[in-house]
C-alpha cells in the first residue's frame, strides 16, 4: 500500500483531495500535513523568498522521514518552492498541485479556461502552464478568471456561495475547449459548474491522484 503525504497551506484544500483519493485510489495510505501560515506569509511578503523555499524543503524532508512514497503539495501559489523541494527528493514523485491537470488540459484542446479563487497563485500557475506548453511545442492559450470572493466565502464556511460564485465565473470565459478549476478547494464546485458548462471539466485533485497512481503503479 503506497503512502502518500499531502502537504497543505490551507485547510480548505484538505477535504477535496481526500475525497478524490477515496473515489479514485482508495487503496492509498493518505496522510496530511497542514502548515497554514504559508499562504498568509506569502500574501504579506508578496513573493517567494529564500526563506519560504527552505520551509518547503523542510516540509518535504519531514514527509520523506515519515515513509512517504509520494508527496503532493496542494496549494498552487508556491511553484518555485515546490520545485526546489522536488529536486532534493528525486527518488519519489513530488507533485506540484496543477502539473497533472495542465498535462491533461493540453491533451484536450488549445483554448483552455481556468477559474481561480486565490489570486496570489495565478502568476505561478501561468508560468508553469506556459513552460509546459512551450516544452510540448503547443499553441495552447489559457484564459483565467479569478473569484477571490469565493475563497472568502469558503473560508467562512459558506460552501454554497463559494460554489455559486465559481459557477457564475463561467460566463466570463470565452467558451474554452476545456475548463480547469484551479485550486484544490475549488473542486467541490464542480457540480454547480457542470450546470453552466457542458464541455470537459478538470479539477486539480482528481488529475493529481490519477497521475500519482500511474507513477507509483507503473
Amino acid at each position: 500500500m503506497p503512502r502518500i503525504s499531502l502537504i497543505h497551506a490551507t485547510p480548505v484544500a484538505i477535504e477535496p483531495v481526500i475525497a478524490a483519493f477515496k473515489s479514485d485510489w482508495p487503496e492509498a495510505d493518505v496522510l496530511s500535513l497542514l502548515e497554514d501560515s504559508l499562504s498568509a506569509d506569502l500574501q504579506a511578503t508578496g513573493a517567494l523568498d529564500d526563506a519560504m523555499v527552505e520551509r518547503f524543503k523542510r516540509l518535504a524532508d519531514y514527509a520523506v522521514d515519515t515513509g512517504a512514497d509520494g508527496i503532493l503539495f496542494t496549494c498552487s501559489a508556491f511553484g518555485i518552492a515546490i520545485e526546489a523541494a522536488a529536486a532534493e527528493h528525486a527518488s519519489i514523485p513530488v507533485l506540484k498541485p496543477n502539473d497533472a491537470m495542465f498535462e491533461e488540459a493540453l491533451n484536450m484542446g488549445n483554448r483552455i479556461g481556468m477559474i481561480a479563487t486565490f489570486e496570489p497563485s495565478i502568476p505561478s500557475m501561468a508560468r508553469e502552464f506556459e513552460e509546459m506548453a512551450s516544452a510540448r511545442n503547443a499553441t495552447a492559450v489559457m484564459e483565467t478568471v479569478c473569484v477571490p470572493d469565493a475563497m472568502a466565502a469558503l473560508s467562512a464556511g459558506d460552501t454554497a456561495t463559494h460554489n455559486q460564485l465559481v459557477a457564475d465565473a463561467v460566463d466570463q470565459l470565452d467558451d474554452p475547449d476545456v475548463l480547469m478549476l484551479a485550486q484544490f478547494s475549488t473542486a467541490q464546485a464542480r457540480a454547480d459548474v457542470e450546470g453552466r458548462y457542458s464541455k470537459s471539466i478538470l479539477t486539480s485533485p482528481a488529475s493529481a491522484v490519477r497521475k500519482l497512481r500511474k507513477l507509483l503503479e507503473s
